[in-house]
């Protein structure tokens, strides 16, 4: 019979501690990074996606440059840009970052007084979206690299086979292509509520650019942080000029979503980024509290509005913010209702 002695049992059990150890933290290990690849292919997908918008944009830009009238200079910058932009859709992901440096090139040289102010604003909004895709994507492969270069990740084989990921490097500006006139990196931070009521209605608000008065869209409620206001002091400030209710900021749930938009607005063109809240309130008459004068200016109405209401006034062509809302909304209520609060996303 072997016996063993109690300096052999501690050895024995103190090896099998660290073996164990091992093995959970190579299990951990393994699963970060599984988690890590995920996020860097869907970073990826998202810059892709941006980047094909901003072909299709830049596309839009040259065949209306290249009009009957326009000079033998502005037509050959035009099909440039086009010919880039289809090369742009069709390279592969080795030469894809020299051709995009190309496009910006292009884009960078285009005479913005000779387009419509919507195209500005569609590829300013197109070249913002690229920014802040090739920002995250970065930093998700930064994340991935760090851990999958570590020496015992790399002993253990923990990455598995899967690829290490790479970084996509545009160049950036201290302003945005088409001499647009922004700084890229000078945002106007939003605070917007999904404000709902017990129907599960939201509440949207109806406006106009004063410029167009006869064009009307609608929007949920909300707008621009005041200097040293925190993002829910002006969530709760918004709701209260614009529909009259007094929020208790602590009943603010979110912020859930996150969008970049890039829009013309009373002769300029304004960047914003939005982060969205929701709350649930008992259903009550909006009415305002204090507009602004160019609230006043710029808000006409307001409806509590069902998904199917939303979708028929997109249908009327009164385009509703942010985009697909009728599908959000689901998300926004379970939220509201108690819900766990998820990662913030970005929608349009």
């Amino acid at each position: 019979m072997i016996t063993f002695s109690a300096t052999t049992v501690l050895v024995l059990a103190l090896i099998a501690a660290v073996i164990f150890a091992i093995g959970i933290w190579a299990y951990s290990t393994a699963n970060r990074l599984d988690r890590l690849h995920v996020r860097s292919d869907q970073s990826w997908a998202a810059l892709d996606a941006a980047l094909a918008r901003r072909a299709v944009v830049a596309r839009s830009v040259g065949v209306a440059m290249a009009g009957p009238m326009s000079d033998p200079a502005l037509t050959e910058q035009a099909a440039l840009l086009t010919a880039l932009a289809d090369r742009a859709e069709r390279v592969s992901r080795a030469d894809r970052e020299t051709v995009e440096n190309q496009l910006s090139a292009a884009l960078s040289g285009i005479d913005i007084a000779k387009l419509r102010p919507q195209q500005v604003a569609e590829l300013a909004d197109a070249e913002a979206r690229v920014l802040i895709a090739r920002r995250f994507h970065n930093d998700a492969v930064r994340d991935t690299l760090a851990l999958r270069t570590r020496r015992p990740v790399r002993i253990l084989h923990l990455g598995g086979t899967a690829p290490l990921p790479t970084y996509f490097e545009i160049t950036e500006r201290a302003t945005p292509a088409a001499s647009t006139g922004l700084v890229v990196d000078t945002t106007r931070t939003s605070a917007r509520v999904v404000l709902l009521d017990e129907q599960e209605r939201v509440l949207l608000m109806r406006g106009n650019d004063p410029q167009t008065p006869d064009i009307s869209f609608w929007f949920t409620v909300g707008g621009g942080v005041e200097p040293g206001e925190s993002l829910r002091a002006a969530a709760v400030r918004e709701v209260f000029e614009e529909t009259g209710h007094i929020a208790d900021p602590a009943t603010l749930r979110g912020p859930i979503w996150r969008r970049v938009a890039v829009f013309p607005f009373n002769g300029e063109l304004i960047r914003a980024e939005e982060l969205f809240f929701a709350l649930r309130v008992r259903g009550y008459e909006p009415h305002a509290g204090s507009m602004t004068a160019w609230e006043r200016r710029s808000i006409s109405g307001n409806k509590w509005c069902t998904p199917a209401d939303i979708v028929a006034l997109d249908q009327l062509g009164e385009t509703v913010y942010p985009y697909h809302l009728e599908e959000l909304l689901a998300e926004a209520v379970e939220v509201a209702s108690g819900g766990p609060d998820p990662e913030v996303r970005s929608i349009r």
